[in-house]
């Protein structure tokens, strides 16, 4: 339960809004209880992933012809929401639905879609994208994974880091140069399915401040040979236009994910106000409190009803890469400094590991850095000015 009262947007038919609460209890019935698990582990299991699918929520927003549910981004922004709400922050499902997918709707050919996509659907493939490299970050140009051509195989050299469901992911699109002499001319996508191919190595499951229970790895790439036909699309060197194509949707994605983080801490700590005493009151009678969480509902308040215009324009097709900076930065710059002014009501219990409010601290660290940094959120929105 939402501890703002924002009407429902145009987009948020019935359908959709009972398509929430069935997604939540999902989570929370299914995937909640082996949240402690998945946390000591570094990952979620592979049964979960199987299990989503069942459940219609893999690909929930991909064509029925190709395996998935015939839905749209609303169906994808009310999985994003309820997994937070249940408190499964840590599984990869936002990336494997609303990321990976998307680039091989898009930008592949018939048969690539009809031979990858129905195993994205059904969770016999588990996605990842591997863009980040250890000396490149935000500037994908300089990526030096390269892809040579020797025949009708190309031939992956590399390594990849940062890379979320990396010990899970067995449909890999890795970012090569397939032209290094090109800059963003030269580069392409091509996909990789790891239990087809030689030469592909995991690295650690690296430990991290937050999302614990989120696998993120390093991948290796050592003369992996994959057939021509796995280049996403039919021409080489399209593969910076393809990723700047779908930056809109994956950073407004970021910006939910902030907003969803908010709303459960503003939710977490309206209880613990309410029950918590000092010096004979509760908490949330002291002036104090009510000024520090008025502020917060203020704030929020008005970072929802962005949110929900920017998914109104995403589903319209009109969300363009400023407004979706906007999002990006706006929403995970608020998130961590509303989830600071809550973890402070909860005290010592806040900095515990236990309590949810402390994991959504952690993890709210890391929405200002991927997806493009937060200063490169802002560069690209002055450059509209």
């Amino acid at each position: 339960m939402s501890a703002l009262s924002v009407p429902p947007p145009d987009w948020m038919s019935e359908e959709v809004a009972i398509f929430r609460e069935q997604t939540l209890r999902f989570f929370e019935r299914e995937l909640a209880p082996h949240n402690e698990k998945w946390l000591e582990q570094g990952r979620v299991d592979r049964w979960a992933w199987e299990k989503s699918a069942q459940a219609g929520l893999l690909c929930a927003s991909m064509p029925e012809e190709y395996g998935g549910a015939g839905g749209n981004f609303a169906h994808e922004q009310m999985i994003y929401e309820a997994m937070l709400e249940a408190g499964v922050e840590g599984f990869g499902i936002s990336l494997h639905n609303a990321i990976v997918a998307p680039y091989i709707l898009h930008h592949g050919t018939e048969e690539q879609k009809r031979r990858w996509l129905p195993k994205l659907a059904s969770g016999k493939r588990v996605a990842a994208i591997a863009m980040t490299e250890p000396g490149t970050g935000s500037d994908l140009q300089a990526v030096r994974t390269t892809a040579r051509r020797d025949g009708n195989q190309y031939v992956i050299n590399g390594q990849k880091v940062f890379i979320t469901n990396g010990q899970t992911a067995d449909l890999v699109v890795v970012v090569a140069k397939t032209d290094p002499a090109e800059g963003a001319k030269g580069v392409s996508l091509l996909v990789v399915e790891t239990d087809e191919v030689e030469g592909f190595r995991r690295g650690r499951n690296l430990k991290k401040l937050g999302m614990k229970s989120q696998d993120t790895s390093e991948l290796f790439f050592d003369d992996v040979r994959v057939p021509t036909e796995n280049l996403l699309g039919t021409e080489e060197g399209q593969g910076f236009f393809q990723l700047m194509s779908e930056l809109p949707q994956e950073r407004h994605l970021i910006g939910i994910q902030s907003m969803a983080a908010i709303e459960r801490a503003l939710s977490l700590t309206l209880a613990y106000v309410k029950e918590r005493q000092a010096f004979g009151r509760r908490l949330l009678d002291f002036q104090n409190t009510q000024f520090k969480l008025a502020e917060c509902k203020t704030e929020a308040t008005i970072a929802r009803v962005f949110t929900n215009h920017c998914t109104g324009e995403l589903i319209a097709g009109r969300l363009d890469a400023a407004t979706a900076s906007m999002s990006k930065y706006w929403m995970s710059e608020l998130e961590g400094k509303i989830v600071d002014t809550c973890l402070q009501f909860f005290g010592g219990y806040g900095y515990m590991d236990e309590y949810p409010i402390s994991r959504l601290y952690t993890a709210a660290r890391v929405q200002r850095i991927y997806g493009g940094t937060n200063e490169i959120m802002r560069l690209l929105i002055a450059r509209t000015l």
